[in-house]
């Protein structure tokens, strides 16, 4: 009876990862695949450019605010309500993305549909924090990104497959699809992890301080402050790759997504050999030796800029290296700056999102003003540097700012 009884709470958990996993993949099934569908959007919708790539700006603000929403809402009333709300939000926001005729009203579905999305992100590390300790806790976020990693993999040959055959807004059908499957696992699978009695409780005040005195603690600031720059390198790969590798290198749009699925591949794979150096080394082993060995890759593609060395293969082969490395920041870091906050989850892990989508937004918004400017022409410079310089940062804040010892002793 014992033996049925812990192989049902594998069974469980096991699906429970797998939820949060799709839940993870959220935001790249709303970006990633409708990217290629811009221009006839803009034709359709009778909108510039400029004007749809605005969905693309108030999703991500959405997704920002939002895990500061329901990070404060799951803290108050529980994991699986707000969770609940969010994935119908999402759902519900892609409909009104099928049907909408004017550019305002998607402008508006897609800012809706951004703040649905938040809650999958920031709950779904709640719920791991609710159930894990520091190590397993690391170890389930690996494997939540093995998960919604394929996101990345799958959207835009997904979006592309698409728009060969359909028009764009079939590409919202599948997203609000998607979102319904969501929904339906969370219902089934997604128990509460949050009791009553740890609820936390307060008016905004209240609220605010809690904010505030995390900000300011060390044990979450460090890791939070690594996190936030993995993600400003990452974001500003995602913003520049397309413009180096089809306007430097001369790739086509088919090859491009080629690259980009590989890129997206190394992060899987990295998130892979985290799960396994886990079970070797604890996550205050391996994330300072992961913070280095990504500056080391990202310097190192500085210098394949900088030199001129080895053309299209040699840049694509250390650009990989510097995105695979990502994956064994992300999952340590939230472990790390989490562990102390058992009470406040969810908290923790809105902060965390607004450091990853700030920081995010800023370096990649940089490199946009940057390339803007730029006389010289078409260079793999800007993207680089920018890159490297994320890396070497959050490397840097890691390193110096972490405590000597274990933040505590009793959780491993």
């Amino acid at each position: 009876m014992g033996a049925e009884t812990l192989h049902g709470r594998l069974r469980r958990s096991r699906w429970l990862v797998v939820t949060l996993g799709l839940l993870s993949a959220c935001g790249p099934m709303a970006i990633d695949m409708y990217l290629p569908a811009f221009p006839q959007m803009a034709a359709d919708l009778n909108a510039s450019l400029e004007q749809v790539q605005w969905t693309l700006s108030v999703f991500l603000l959405g997704l920002a605010g939002g895990q500061v929403l329901y990070g404060t809402l799951s803290d108050r009333f529980g994991r699986r309500g707000p969770l609940l709300i969010g994935c119908l939000a999402y759902t519900l926001a892609g409909m009104v993305c099928v049907f909408t005729e004017s550019i305002a009203a998607l402008i508006v579905a897609r800012f809706l549909m951004g703040l649905g999305g938040a809650a999958g992100l920031v709950i779904s590390r709640a719920i791991v924090r609710d159930l894990f300790r520091k190590t397993q806790a690391a170890r389930y976020l690996s494997l939540m990104m093995l998960i919604g990693g394929m996101g990345p993999v799958i959207a835009p040959f997904l979006g592309g497959m698409m728009l060969m055959w359909f028009p764009w807004r079939m590409i919202f059908w599948v997203v609000a699809g998607f979102g319904v499957v969501c929904t339906a696992a969370v219902w089934l699978v997604a128990k509460e992890t949050l009791p009553p009695e740890r609820r936390l409780r307060g008016n905004l005040a209240t609220v605010a301080a809690r904010y505030g005195r995390l900000i300011v603690d060390r044990r979450f600031l460090v890791p939070a402050l690594a996190f936030g720059m993995a993600f400003g390198a990452l974001f500003t790969y995602i913003a520049g790759s397309s413009g180096v590798f089809q306007g430097l290198y001369g790739v086509s749009p088919q090859a491009y997504s080629y690259f980009f699925a590989i890129n997206a591949i190394g992060l899987y794979a990295g998130a892979q050999i985290n799960r396994m150096l886990l079970k070797r080394r604890g996550v205050e082993t391996i994330l300072p030796a992961a913070c280095v060995v990504n500056a080391v890759c990202t310097l190192a593609l500085l210098g394949v800029v900088l030199g001129g060395v080895g053309g299209l293969w040699t840049f694509a082969a250390v650009l990989w290296l510097c995105v695979a490395t990502i994956s064994l920041i992300s999952p340590n870091a939230t472990a790390v700056a989490m562990t102390p906050f058992a009470q406040q989850a969810g908290t923790a892990s809105a902060l965390l999102g607004l450091f990853q989508y700030t920081l995010g937004g800023l370096a990649s918004g940089l490199l946009g003003v940057i390339v803007r400017h730029d006389t010289a022409g078409k260079s793999a410079l800007p993207m680089a540097a920018i890159i490297a310089a994320c890396s070497v940062i959050g490397c840097a804040v890691y390193l110096v700012g972490r405590r000597r010892k274990p933040i505590n002793s009793l959780i491993r």
